[in-house]
């Protein structure tokens, strides 16, 4: 029996630049996704409390349903000949701009690649969950939700150079600096607004715009950049004013490109009735989650329940990335002489 589990991610500025070349300050939430993996006498997908049961390649193809980030690790690796007992469990809010997929694939990725004995370093790791999301899944995505579901933490990222893509083996890696240990404090509220998006039906327009060299889309995603390397050094010294100023613009240029959606409006205008200095999209937009600099974290919180808000999360600046783990770790999957519940 194989465990392991990833985190989902909080991005502070910078999101969502790092499709685009830019650079981002993104932080692990203490919520993550979970896998077992065991040998059995056919392959077995559990997911949402739901089963599927694989039989031929033909099986093995995308359905559009809760099984595909399986069915496409197991496309990626080949794996049609073994069978395996797979169960995936997540307290990751589904579909909130957390990387709560992405989460999921590092730990099945992790948990395939054990039973290989397959071994890489964490960027390779990372970009092979990006091209897996990307050409298995056919999900428009960057490389900020698979770089933290592989590393964890706090961390500025930077992915210069990586503009386009290319096949995960030819890959430049991005920079990942670790800040976790250097910030003594997040004053952070982290809400789920209820409404579910899927990050590639937001990514996938403004790719192309920017793909055809839109001026705006390229000003704009510049700028964002920029912020998130001036939101840094913000960090670092805990100039919470400048910080917050920096989000806010983040979140304003970002708003004009596609709009945040009124779920997102609503809550950034409570939390900003309810103390905080800033507010803006921890993801991609669409739906999703808002992060709020505040310094009364139970007023805002309170503001922004009262607003809608279905779920609090909060920020792991020392979370371990995708991890094998042991039999302690292992609190919400049950394993008994039936298999994997």
């Amino acid at each position: 029996m194989i465990y392991a589990s990833a985190p989902g991610r909080a991005g502070i500025v910078g999101n969502p630049t790092d499709g685009y070349g830019g650079a981002l300050i993104s932080c692990a939430i203490d919520r993550r996704a979970k896998v077992t993996l065991a040998e059995a006498e056919k392959t077995v997908i559990e997911n949402e409390g739901r089963q599927c049961v694989l039989h031929i390649p033909d099986d093995y193809r995308n359905r559009g349903d809760s099984f595909d980030i399986a069915r496409s690790v197991l496309r990626f690796f080949n794996l049609y000949d073994r069978k395996l007992h797979i169960t995936i469990a997540t307290d990751i809010p589904r579909q909130a701009g957390l990387a709560g997929s992405t989460a999921v694939l590092s730990a099945l990725l992790r948990a395939v690649m054990a039973y290989l004995d397959i071994k890489v370093n964490n960027y390779m790791f990372a970009e092979i969950n990006r091209s897996v999301e990307l050409n298995h899944m056919k999900m428009q995505c960057g490389y900020q939700d698979a770089y933290m579901t592989a590393f964890g933490g706090l961390n500025y990222l930077d992915f210069r150079g990586k503009e386009h893509y290319r096949e995960w083996d030819e890959e430049d890696y991005g920079t990942v600096e670790p800040l976790g240990t250097k910030i003594e404090r997040l004053p952070f509220v982290i809400a789920h607004t209820g409404a579910s998006h899927v990050s590639g039906d937001v990514h996938r327009p403004l790719r192309e715009r920017w793909m055809e060299g839109d001026s705006v889309v390229v000003s704009a995603y510049n700028r964002i950049a920029a912020i998130a390397r001036e939101g840094k050094r913000a960090l670092l010294e805990e100039d919470w004013k400048r910080l917050a100023l920096l989000m806010k613009e983040n979140h304003a240029l970002q708003d004009r490109l596609s709009a945040s959606g009124p779920e997102v409006d609503c809550l950034i205008s409570a939390a900003m009735d309810g103390g905080a200095v800033a507010a803006k999209l921890a993801g991609a937009g669409g739906g999703g989650t808002v992060i709020a600099l505040t310094f009364d974290p139970d007023k805002t919180s309170a503001a922004m329940a009262q607003a809608g808000a279905t779920d609090f999360v909060g920020l792991d600046p020392l979370a371990a990335g995708a991890v094998l783990m042991n039999n302690d770790m292992v609190n919400d999957l049950v394993v008994d002489s039936g298999g994997i519940r």
